[in-house]
Formats: structure tokens, C-alpha cells, sequence
């Protein structure tokens, strides 16, 4: 039987990733503190990845009744019971991944508190989980930067008629006309439905150039009153 130092030198040399012999042996086989520790790292990466799926399905829910922001690429044929509805498959596929190394964090942790005195023997399960884990995280990490994110397009004209509506740009013109006034411009924008700026021009006197300067989105986001 080879050593246990053996065995750290032939499985550095196989991967290229530094093996080691444990420091303390009992500990080594009963406590699964490393693991748990690196499931917990990954389940964390599962949970941003989780997040940044469901933003891009909602993004791309529509055409109609959904936000419809971004478009992402079609890569089935469509809906098994909704003719000519596109199912965003590759963030849905991400989601049941994340779902998925987050019950094997649940898995391992409950392994890795079952070591009884000087041995675990839920070790396997480990083992399993957690590269289970490791190799679909891998995988689907790519196929959401290559088939999802690298390949949408944005919608810039749902996006730029949501926003001149958005009641919210008003609060740039409290400084000029006052709070009352832009009050009753915003919610007569919103009783119209009409963008902001086509009323205002009605009940601020403001010209056209000076409300483009005063509502323009990007230079709200710098904060201040634009100049």
C-alpha cells in the first residue's frame, strides 16, 4: 500500500493541482471540514448564477405582456403546448443546476456532521455531491456565458418607451418648477400614458431643449442637477 504522502505526490503530479498529506490522520477521515467548506463556496456561486438566470428571463419575458428588454437567441423550436412562444432554455437549465448544488451543499453538510468519533463514513456521498457540483457548475456556467449573455440583444426601444414614461424623471424637474407642479405633470403623464418630457412641454413653459438637458437618463444617474 503506498503512503499517504505517496499518494499526494502521484495525484499532484497526474492533475497539476498540489495534493497533500493531512497533518493529523484522525482528523483527516473523520472531519469533512474541507468540504463542506468548498460546497459552501460553490453553493454561493450557485446562488449569483440562480440570480443572474431569473434577471434574464424576466428581462426577456414578453413580447407583450412581459418587460421584454432584452431578446434572448432562440434555440428551440418553441412551446410544446404554446405554438410560437420561445422558452428561454438555457437560464431555465441554469436554474434546476443552481437548484441542484445547492441540495448537494444540504447533502454534504449533513455528511459531513455524521463523522462519529474518528470516522466518516458518509464520505462517498461527498465525494459524489461534490463533484457532481464542481462538473455542472463548470459546464453550465459556459453554456450560460456562450448561449445566453454573449448572444441577447437589447431592446433599446421598449426600454427607452418604458423609461420616458417612468413617472420617476420628474424629481429632476422639482428643482426648476417646483414639487407641486412636477407632482401634477407626473401624474397626468401617467393618467395619459404619454412620455414625461410631451407633457411637461405642455405645463412647465420649459422649452424642448432645456427638458431633454433636465430629463436626460444618463446624466440623472451622475446625480445632481444636470448642466
Amino acid at each position: 500500500m503506498p503512503s499517504a504522502a505517496a499518494m499526494a505526490a502521484a495525484l499532484t503530479e497526474s492533475s497539476g493541482v498540489k495534493f497533500e498529506r493531512a497533518k493529523n490522520l484522525f482528523e483527516g477521515i473523520s472531519s469533512l471540514d474541507v468540504a463542506v467548506e468548498l460546497s459552501g463556496q460553490l453553493k454561493t456561486t450557485a446562488v449569483s448564477l440562480m440570480k443572474i438566470a431569473n434577471d434574464l428571463r424576466w428581462m426577456n419575458s414578453g413580447p407583450l405582456a412581459g418587460i421584454g428588454e432584452i431578446e434572448l437567441k432562440a434555440l428551440q423550436p418553441g412551446s410544446s403546448i404554446m405554438p410560437g412562444k420561445v422558452n428561454p432554455v438555457i437560464p431555465e437549465a441554469t436554474a434546476m443546476v443552481c437548484a441542484r448544488v445547492i441540495g448537494n451543499d444540504s447533502t454534504i453538510t449533513i455528511a459531513g456532521q455524521s463523522g462519529n468519533f474518528q470516522l466518516n463514513v458518509m464520505l462517498p456521498l461527498t465525494i459524489s455531491s461534490l463533484t457532481e457540483s464542481i462538473t455542472l457548475l463548470a459546464n453550465v456556467s459556459r453554456l450560460l456565458a456562450d448561449k445566453a449573455i454573449a448572444s441577447f440583444k437589447v431592446r433599446t426601444d421598449n426600454i427607452d418607451a418604458a423609461l420616458s414614461r417612468n413617472p420617476i424623471l420628474v424629481t429632476a424637474l422639482n428643482g426648476v418648477i417646483g414639487y407641486e407642479k412636477g407632482a401634477a405633470t407626473a401624474k397626468q403623464a401617467y393618467k395619459e400614458g404619454r412620455p414625461i418630457l410631451e407633457v411637461a412641454l405642455e405645463t412647465t413653459g420649459l422649452t424642448k431643449t432645456e427638458l431633454k438637458r433636465l430629463l436626460n437618463p444618463l446624466g440623472l444617474t451622475k446625480g445632481g442637477i444636470p448642466k
